[in-house]
């Protein structure tokens, strides 16, 4: 789909590429970042399909609570143990050494430790507008610098921008997938655009968020980990709270070289996995074929979901993940309501693009509900 970039920076209320956001107060950085409206819960009501958090609406694998149920006698115990055979698990699955993993409580960890590890007021973030907020609002609370890089007319990461704007950067946070656009880049740029970044900078840290990964289908995208494990200014970020189902229980992890890790570690909280999230989440990754069955799922009901919008003349990007992203054409605040308002739930705004809207993708039975809520919302 194409945005004019004229109409896009005049919406960010930018006049160059990119935008430095202030320090604001934590009042202050609710009104402008959202943060209230979505770490604040939504008061639910039996029946209500969820499509506002993409989250996995089929829930863990059948293994993952039975690993939870065996575990209800650990509680007494610290997770040590567990956090060991977690971190074996990881290690085989994706075939990287034990030393460069280092677990977080949700991926979210992962992003806040980075933050704390790699940034001062002197070397602040380079982002995207829109992307994952968690970064920028970690850094405005510790009043580091964050430069806002519009994403391009494609709602894609503007790599070339980033890079340019990363010279005295102490972090560049890359999502890819990015969320909320639901885009991607293959592999190929985004390896050439890191090593771009470390040729300008002798010590900017490069953070890949690969939340969606395991939802990706594009045959030009690749994960980062080949290149965190060479190159010890490159981390990746993971989590279980995706295709794995367990977005309750708090769990991802990072991959780099181990001292990178060890500068994350100074900032982490002990014992930050718990035993009944650690034992879901090495069940998880030992049941085979249960992250490919989940993807396809979720692809057949995103392929119906896509349909339906653009047979009916809307916009929307080719998804790499387990959301959409539409543009409505209209402002998507009275759309979020109205849809609340029938029992759907779909996701917040994200300045600038407050034409369009994020849908999380349900099951196909919820999806098949909620187009026919959608279309009577948009009548």
């Amino acid at each position: 789909m194409a945005v004019s970039r004229r109409s896009f920076l005049s919406a960010l209320g930018a006049g160059s590429a990119a935008l430095a956001i202030p320090t604001v107060s934590a009042r202050g950085r609710e009104a402008a970042t959202g943060w209230r409206e979505w770490s604040t819960p939504l008061r639910l009501l039996e029946g209500d399909i969820r499509l506002d958090s993409n989250e996995n609406p089929y829930g863990p694998a059948s293994s993952a609570l039975e690993a939870i149920r065996g575990m209800f006698s650990e509680a007494p115990r610290y997770p040590g143990l567990t956090n060991d055979r977690l971190i074996s698990a990881i290690s085989s699955h994706i075939s990287v050494p034990t030393d460069s993993i280092l677990l977080g409580s949700g991926s979210g960890e992962i992003l806040r430790m980075s933050v704390d590890a790699f940034t001062d007021r002197e070397r602040g973030l380079v982002t995207a507008a829109p992307t994952f907020e968690l970064p920028t609002d970690r850094a405005t609370v510790l009043g580091v610098p964050v430069t806002a890089v519009p994403v391009d007319d494609r709602l894609r990461l503007d790599l070339d921008s980033m890079a340019s704007a990363s010279t005295s950067a102490g972090l560049v946070f890359l999502c890819n997938p990015n969320n909320p656009t639901a885009t991607v880049h293959g592999g190929l740029a985004i390896r050439k655009t890191i090593e771009r970044i470390l040729r300008m900078s002798s010590d900017t840290i490069i953070l890949v968020d690969e939340a969606y990964h395991e939802y990706v289908d594009d045959p030009a995208y690749e994960t980062m980990i080949p290149l965190a494990l060479r190159e010890p200014r490159v981390v990746v970020a993971r989590t279980f709270s995706k295709v794995y189902g367990l977005a309750g229980l708090r769990v991802g992890y990072a991959v780099g070289a181990p001292n990178t890790l060890e500068r994350m570690a100074v900032n982490i909280l002990p014992n930050n996995v718990n035993v009944l999230a650690g034992a879901a989440a090495s069940a998880s990754l030992e049941t085979k074929g249960h992250a490919r069955m989940q993807a396809t799922r979720n692809q057949e009901a995103r392929r119906f979901t896509l349909e339906y919008f653009t047979s009916r003349g809307f916009t929307a990007t080719p998804s790499q993940t387990n959301f959409v992203m539409v543009d409505l054409r209209q402002e998507m605040r009275p759309f979020r309501e109205a849809c609340r308002g029938q029992g759907v739930l779909v996701g917040r705004p994200f300045p600038p693009l407050l034409t369009h809207v994020r849908i999380s993708i349900g099951t196909a039975d919820e999806m098949q509900r909620a187009v026919e809520v959608f279309g009577r919302v948009l009548s």
